[in-house]
Protein backbone atom coordinates (compact mmCIF):
# COMPACT_ATOMS: atom_id res chain seq x y z
CA UNK A 1 0.00 0.00 0.00
CA UNK A 2 1.31 3.45 -0.68
CA UNK A 3 -0.15 6.87 0.27
CA UNK A 4 -4.25 6.99 -0.25
CA UNK A 5 -6.05 4.63 -1.80
CA UNK A 6 -3.22 4.23 -3.94
CA UNK A 7 -1.60 0.41 -4.44
CA UNK A 8 1.65 -1.03 -6.32
CA UNK A 9 1.37 -3.87 -9.07
CA UNK A 10 3.68 -6.51 -7.89
CA UNK A 11 4.00 -8.41 -11.12
CA UNK A 12 6.55 -6.46 -12.85
CA UNK A 13 9.41 -4.31 -12.11
CA UNK A 14 7.92 -0.99 -13.19
CA UNK A 15 5.55 -1.39 -9.82
CA UNK A 16 3.36 1.12 -11.03
CA UNK A 17 1.19 2.99 -8.01
CA UNK A 18 -2.30 2.85 -9.46
CA UNK A 19 -5.57 4.68 -7.97
CA UNK A 20 -8.61 3.35 -8.05
CA UNK A 21 -9.40 2.24 -11.44
CA UNK A 22 -6.69 3.47 -12.55
CA UNK A 23 -4.69 0.80 -15.15
CA UNK A 24 -0.70 0.48 -15.17
CA UNK A 25 1.33 0.67 -17.96
CA UNK A 26 0.79 -2.94 -19.30
CA UNK A 27 -2.72 -1.76 -19.76
CA UNK A 28 -4.16 -4.72 -18.29
CA UNK A 29 -4.08 -4.50 -15.30
CA UNK A 30 -5.65 -1.74 -12.48
CA UNK A 31 -6.70 -1.08 -9.16
CA UNK A 32 -10.05 -2.96 -8.62
CA UNK A 33 -12.09 -2.93 -5.48
CA UNK A 34 -8.71 -1.81 -3.50
CA UNK A 35 -6.63 -4.86 -4.85
CA UNK A 36 -4.72 -4.74 -7.95
CA UNK A 37 -5.85 -7.41 -10.74
CA UNK A 38 -6.51 -7.32 -14.20
CA UNK A 39 -9.40 -5.95 -15.87
CA UNK A 40 -10.58 -8.82 -17.69
CA UNK A 41 -9.95 -12.16 -15.97
CA UNK A 42 -10.01 -14.37 -18.52
CA UNK A 43 -10.63 -12.59 -21.59
CA UNK A 44 -8.75 -13.98 -24.64
CA UNK A 45 -7.73 -12.27 -27.91
CA UNK A 46 -6.35 -15.16 -29.78
CA UNK A 47 -6.65 -19.04 -29.54
CA UNK A 48 -4.89 -21.61 -32.01
CA UNK A 49 -3.20 -24.77 -32.49
CA UNK A 50 0.16 -24.33 -33.44
CA UNK A 51 3.08 -26.41 -34.01
CA UNK A 52 5.45 -25.92 -31.17
CA UNK A 53 8.09 -24.86 -33.63
CA UNK A 54 6.17 -21.95 -34.14
CA UNK A 55 7.25 -20.72 -30.47
CA UNK A 56 9.86 -20.90 -31.72
CA UNK A 57 10.69 -24.18 -29.65
CA UNK A 58 13.45 -26.53 -31.35
CA UNK A 59 14.07 -29.08 -28.93
CA UNK A 60 10.83 -29.29 -26.85
CA UNK A 61 8.64 -32.01 -28.05
CA UNK A 62 9.68 -30.91 -31.58
CA UNK A 63 6.96 -32.55 -34.53
CA UNK A 64 3.58 -32.00 -31.94
CA UNK A 65 0.99 -28.97 -31.18
CA UNK A 66 0.32 -26.92 -28.52
CA UNK A 67 -2.62 -24.78 -27.97
CA UNK A 68 -2.04 -21.39 -27.98
CA UNK A 69 -3.40 -18.27 -26.07
CA UNK A 70 -2.88 -14.72 -25.62
CA UNK A 71 -4.74 -11.68 -24.11
CA UNK A 72 -4.09 -8.33 -24.48
CA UNK A 73 -0.76 -5.58 -22.86
CA UNK A 74 2.29 -5.46 -22.38
CA UNK A 75 4.77 -4.24 -20.17
CA UNK A 76 7.45 -3.04 -22.96
CA UNK A 77 6.57 -0.92 -25.70
CA UNK A 78 8.71 -1.77 -28.94
CA UNK A 79 8.60 0.27 -31.51
CA UNK A 80 8.72 -2.52 -34.05
CA UNK A 81 6.01 -4.75 -32.24
CA UNK A 82 5.00 -7.57 -34.31
CA UNK A 83 1.72 -8.01 -32.31
CA UNK A 84 0.69 -4.42 -31.76
CA UNK A 85 -2.85 -4.40 -31.78
CA UNK A 86 -2.90 -6.36 -29.08
CA UNK A 87 0.15 -5.90 -27.43
CA UNK A 88 -0.73 -2.15 -27.04
CA UNK A 89 -4.21 -2.86 -26.42
CA UNK A 90 -6.38 -1.71 -23.39
CA UNK A 91 -9.53 -2.67 -21.90
CA UNK A 92 -12.05 -2.90 -25.25
CA UNK A 93 -9.94 -2.04 -27.65
CA UNK A 94 -9.00 -5.89 -29.34
CA UNK A 95 -11.93 -8.62 -30.13
CA UNK A 96 -12.14 -11.47 -27.97
CA UNK A 97 -14.07 -13.88 -25.74
CA UNK A 98 -13.87 -15.05 -22.03
CA UNK A 99 -12.56 -18.29 -21.40
CA UNK A 100 -12.60 -20.13 -17.93
CA UNK A 101 -9.51 -21.37 -17.18
CA UNK A 102 -11.18 -25.01 -16.48
CA UNK A 103 -12.80 -24.38 -19.95
CA UNK A 104 -9.14 -24.25 -21.64
CA UNK A 105 -7.26 -26.90 -19.80
CA UNK A 106 -10.40 -29.21 -20.95
CA UNK A 107 -9.91 -27.88 -24.55
CA UNK A 108 -6.39 -28.86 -24.04
CA UNK A 109 -7.11 -32.34 -22.78
CA UNK A 110 -9.63 -32.99 -26.08
CA UNK A 111 -6.82 -31.65 -28.11
CA UNK A 112 -4.48 -34.41 -27.61
CA UNK A 113 -5.68 -37.11 -30.24
CA UNK A 114 -4.47 -34.43 -32.74
CA UNK A 115 -0.86 -34.21 -31.49
CA UNK A 116 -1.44 -31.15 -28.31
CA UNK A 117 1.11 -31.51 -25.71
CA UNK A 118 -0.92 -28.65 -23.66
CA UNK A 119 -0.80 -24.80 -23.75
CA UNK A 120 1.23 -22.02 -24.53
CA UNK A 121 0.75 -18.36 -23.17
CA UNK A 122 1.93 -16.52 -25.75
CA UNK A 123 1.34 -13.51 -28.63
CA UNK A 124 0.88 -10.41 -25.55
CA UNK A 125 2.89 -10.70 -23.13
CA UNK A 126 1.19 -13.48 -20.55
CA UNK A 127 2.87 -12.09 -17.60
CA UNK A 128 0.66 -9.11 -17.11
CA UNK A 129 -1.85 -11.76 -17.03
CA UNK A 130 -0.20 -13.12 -14.30
CA UNK A 131 -3.12 -14.58 -12.21
CA UNK A 132 -5.07 -16.31 -14.77
CA UNK A 133 -1.87 -17.86 -16.48
CA UNK A 134 -1.02 -19.35 -13.06
CA UNK A 135 -4.53 -21.16 -12.23
CA UNK A 136 -4.65 -22.51 -15.99
CA UNK A 137 -1.17 -23.70 -16.05
CA UNK A 138 -1.81 -25.30 -12.58
CA UNK A 139 -4.79 -26.98 -14.02
CA UNK A 140 -2.73 -28.02 -17.54
CA UNK A 141 -0.47 -29.21 -15.26
CA UNK A 142 -3.12 -31.22 -12.78
CA UNK A 143 -3.87 -33.09 -15.88
CA UNK A 144 -0.13 -34.38 -16.73
CA UNK A 145 -0.11 -31.85 -19.73
CA UNK A 146 2.70 -29.59 -20.78
CA UNK A 147 2.78 -25.22 -20.16
CA UNK A 148 4.76 -22.93 -22.48
CA UNK A 149 5.19 -19.52 -21.74
CA UNK A 150 6.92 -17.25 -24.48
CA UNK A 151 7.94 -14.17 -22.84
CA UNK A 152 9.64 -10.51 -22.54
CA UNK A 153 11.19 -12.20 -19.40
CA UNK A 154 10.63 -8.51 -17.37
CA UNK A 155 8.95 -9.39 -14.23
CA UNK A 156 9.67 -8.79 -10.98
CA UNK A 157 11.47 -11.89 -9.55
CA UNK A 158 9.18 -13.02 -6.46
CA UNK A 159 6.56 -13.36 -9.24
CA UNK A 160 8.74 -15.17 -11.81
CA UNK A 161 9.46 -17.80 -9.24
CA UNK A 162 5.97 -17.97 -8.16
CA UNK A 163 5.06 -19.03 -12.16
CA UNK A 164 8.47 -21.16 -12.71
CA UNK A 165 7.20 -24.30 -11.39
CA UNK A 166 4.48 -24.67 -12.94
CA UNK A 167 6.43 -23.90 -16.61
CA UNK A 168 8.07 -27.05 -18.93
CA UNK A 169 9.25 -24.52 -21.86
CA UNK A 170 9.76 -20.77 -22.76
CA UNK A 171 11.27 -18.62 -25.16
CA UNK A 172 12.52 -15.62 -23.77
CA UNK A 173 12.74 -12.77 -26.24
CA UNK A 174 15.73 -10.69 -25.84
CA UNK A 175 15.44 -7.61 -27.67
CA UNK A 176 18.95 -6.19 -27.65
CA UNK A 177 22.08 -7.23 -25.36
CA UNK A 178 22.42 -3.20 -24.64
CA UNK A 179 21.37 -1.49 -21.35
CA UNK A 180 20.16 1.78 -23.17
CA UNK A 181 18.49 0.51 -25.48
CA UNK A 182 16.69 -1.50 -23.31
CA UNK A 183 15.76 1.77 -21.38
CA UNK A 184 14.31 3.26 -24.78
CA UNK A 185 11.74 0.48 -24.67
CA UNK A 186 11.20 0.78 -20.40
CA UNK A 187 12.82 -2.61 -19.78
CA UNK A 188 15.93 -3.88 -17.98
CA UNK A 189 18.23 -5.98 -19.49
CA UNK A 190 19.54 -7.41 -16.25
CA UNK A 191 16.35 -8.31 -14.61
CA UNK A 192 15.74 -10.29 -18.37
CA UNK A 193 19.44 -11.77 -17.55
CA UNK A 194 18.78 -12.93 -14.28
CA UNK A 195 15.54 -14.07 -14.65
CA UNK A 196 16.42 -16.30 -17.72
CA UNK A 197 19.41 -17.75 -15.43
CA UNK A 198 16.45 -18.52 -13.02
CA UNK A 199 14.41 -19.99 -15.90
CA UNK A 200 17.55 -22.48 -17.18
CA UNK A 201 18.19 -23.84 -13.46
CA UNK A 202 14.65 -25.52 -13.82
CA UNK A 203 12.88 -25.87 -17.21
CA UNK A 204 13.60 -25.80 -21.00
CA UNK A 205 14.74 -22.46 -22.13
CA UNK A 206 15.14 -21.13 -25.73
CA UNK A 207 15.82 -17.64 -26.51
CA UNK A 208 14.90 -15.22 -29.64
CA UNK A 209 16.46 -12.36 -30.93
CA UNK A 210 14.81 -10.17 -33.56
CA UNK A 211 17.50 -8.22 -35.82
CA UNK A 212 16.57 -4.93 -36.33
CA UNK A 213 18.70 -3.23 -39.03
CA UNK A 214 20.60 0.13 -37.24
CA UNK A 215 19.33 -0.87 -33.99
CA UNK A 216 20.37 -4.24 -32.63
CA UNK A 217 22.23 -5.84 -35.59
CA UNK A 218 25.93 -5.41 -34.88
CA UNK A 219 28.39 -8.33 -34.49
CA UNK A 220 29.81 -6.99 -31.48
CA UNK A 221 26.06 -7.45 -30.06
CA UNK A 222 25.60 -10.55 -31.41
CA UNK A 223 28.70 -11.85 -30.21
CA UNK A 224 28.16 -10.58 -26.49
CA UNK A 225 24.68 -11.84 -26.06
CA UNK A 226 25.86 -15.51 -27.57
CA UNK A 227 29.38 -15.45 -25.23
CA UNK A 228 26.62 -14.61 -22.52
CA UNK A 229 24.32 -17.07 -22.93
CA UNK A 230 27.21 -19.81 -23.26
CA UNK A 231 27.85 -18.65 -19.74
CA UNK A 232 24.58 -20.14 -18.65
CA UNK A 233 24.63 -23.11 -21.23
CA UNK A 234 26.04 -23.60 -24.35
CA UNK A 235 23.52 -25.64 -24.95
CA UNK A 236 20.54 -22.96 -25.01
CA UNK A 237 18.83 -22.78 -28.71
CA UNK A 238 19.19 -19.26 -30.17
CA UNK A 239 16.81 -18.31 -32.98
CA UNK A 240 18.01 -15.25 -34.76
CA UNK A 241 15.34 -13.89 -36.63
CA UNK A 242 14.88 -11.87 -39.47
CA UNK A 243 12.54 -8.69 -39.15
CA UNK A 244 9.93 -7.25 -41.21
CA UNK A 245 8.71 -3.89 -41.17
CA UNK A 246 6.26 -3.21 -38.50
CA UNK A 247 4.34 -0.79 -36.28
CA UNK A 248 6.33 2.61 -35.58
CA UNK A 249 8.91 0.96 -37.59
CA UNK A 250 7.25 0.98 -40.94
CA UNK A 251 10.08 2.72 -42.72
CA UNK A 252 12.86 0.51 -41.67
CA UNK A 253 13.98 -2.20 -44.41
CA UNK A 254 13.43 -6.08 -43.70
CA UNK A 255 17.25 -7.03 -42.50
CA UNK A 256 18.71 -8.97 -44.89
CA UNK A 257 19.16 -12.87 -44.92
CA UNK A 258 23.11 -12.60 -45.37
CA UNK A 259 23.14 -10.32 -42.40
CA UNK A 260 21.07 -13.62 -40.30
CA UNK A 261 23.18 -16.16 -41.73
CA UNK A 262 26.23 -14.02 -40.35
CA UNK A 263 24.66 -12.98 -37.19
CA UNK A 264 23.96 -16.95 -36.88
CA UNK A 265 27.84 -17.94 -37.75
CA UNK A 266 29.10 -15.72 -35.08
CA UNK A 267 26.87 -17.24 -32.26
CA UNK A 268 27.79 -20.24 -32.83
CA UNK A 269 31.58 -19.94 -32.03
CA UNK A 270 29.84 -20.11 -28.48
CA UNK A 271 26.60 -21.74 -28.84
CA UNK A 272 25.79 -25.77 -30.21
CA UNK A 273 22.12 -24.73 -31.26
CA UNK A 274 21.77 -21.49 -33.22
CA UNK A 275 19.03 -21.28 -35.87
CA UNK A 276 17.82 -18.76 -38.26
CA UNK A 277 14.27 -17.35 -38.38
CA UNK A 278 11.56 -16.11 -40.86
CA UNK A 279 14.30 -16.76 -44.22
Amino acid sequence: MTGGNALRCPICPRHCRLRPGESGFCRARANIAAEIRLWDYGFLTALALDPVEKKPLRHFQPGRQVLSLGGYGCNLRCPHCQNHAIALAGRGEAPGRFYRPGALADLAAELVPRGNIGLAFTYNEPLVQYEFVRETATLIAERGLRNVLVTNGYAAEEAWLGLLPLIDAMNIDVKTFAPERYAELGGNLDVVRRNLELAAAVCHVEATLLLIPGWNDSPAETEALARWLAGVDRHIPLHITRFFPRHQRSDTPPTSPEVIFARTETARRYLTRVYPGNV
